[in-house]
């Protein structure tokens, strides 16, 4: 297996370091960890005058998609449009392993995300699209979080994409994408409070819609996401725990049950 880094060198003027360091941790670095990239290193020179970044992703999609969030984001455009020339990019490559198998080999890092089927009282369903995958919309969600519960992440990325908090009745399935290493396990839930909003830089549209399995394809175009949509329409609802151990702590539950609409 071979690993995939970008590497980015920039020429700054000295007097703007601190600038581009608030841009790097206010903006950069919180997507590209969220996201599931890793941080190698970011150097500085003895000069204050360049800058070298080194970036660990799973596959060019990863960086394509972060690398859109990014772009996307109106703050980070406004905050690169207020450093002006004080920052230059002036190279950039995509890097891989030479060595052969199994010197270079590491454990491949699988990444698991959790999506949300969550109506309103009128039976919508809540939809956002992303910038990175503009040409469909689909359920809310995103990566769970080191130390997180997949309950937490899926309170959390409802409400960090759309705005709403959710009450959640259990989970309706697990799909695996052999391609990318992302496993995505999918709640269903109904809408608490909140107001509809986008979130700046990573959804376009948020707006809860009337699905039907005639009208499906109209909103969502990818058949990935038509599928965990359509079997959490006619939900069985299958067995979740989260505990701590030594000693054992159960953290959160959700029981078997059928649930149809």
């Amino acid at each position: 297996m071979k690993l995939f880094f970008k590497r980015n060198t920039y020429i700054i003027k000295p007097e703007g370091l601190n600038d581009i360091n608030k841009l790097f941790h206010t903006h950069v670095y919180p997507i590209h960890i969220k996201h599931g990239a890793k941080l190698i290193g970011r150097w500085v020179n003895g000069t204050n005058d360049e800058i070298l970044v080194i970036w660990k992703y799973s596959s060019m999609e990863h960086y394509e998609r972060i690398n859109s969030l990014i772009e996307n984001s109106e703050e980070y455009q406004s905050a690169m449009k207020e450093l002006g020339e004080s920052c230059t990019e002036t190279g950039k490559d995509f890097l891989s392993s030479t060595a052969p198998y199994p010197s270079a080999y590491h454990q491949h890092k699988h990444l698991l995300s959790v999506s949300g089927y969550i109506t309103n009282k009128d039976g919508e369903v809540l939809l956002v699209r992303n910038f990175h995958r503009s040409n469909t919309m689909e359920m809310p969600g995103g990566q769970v979080e080191e130390g997180e519960t997949l309950e937490e992440a899926i309170h959390r990325e409802v409400f960090e994409e759309t705005g709403i908090k959710v009450n959640l009745h259990g989970i309706t399935g697990i799909y695996q994408n052999v391609t990318s290493g992302v496993t995505c396990v999918v709640f269903r839930g109904e809408y608490q409070s909140g107001d509809v909003r986008i979130a700046e830089g990573e959804t376009s549209e948020v707006f809860f819609v009337k699905i039907t399995k005639e009208n499906i394809e109209q909103f969502i175009t990818r058949e990935q996401f038509r599928n965990r949509t359509l079997d959490a329409m006619d939900a069985n609802y299958i067995p979740y725990e989260a505990f701590k151990a030594r000693p054992y702590e159960l953290v959160s539950r959700f029981e078997v049950k059928k649930d149809y609409s």
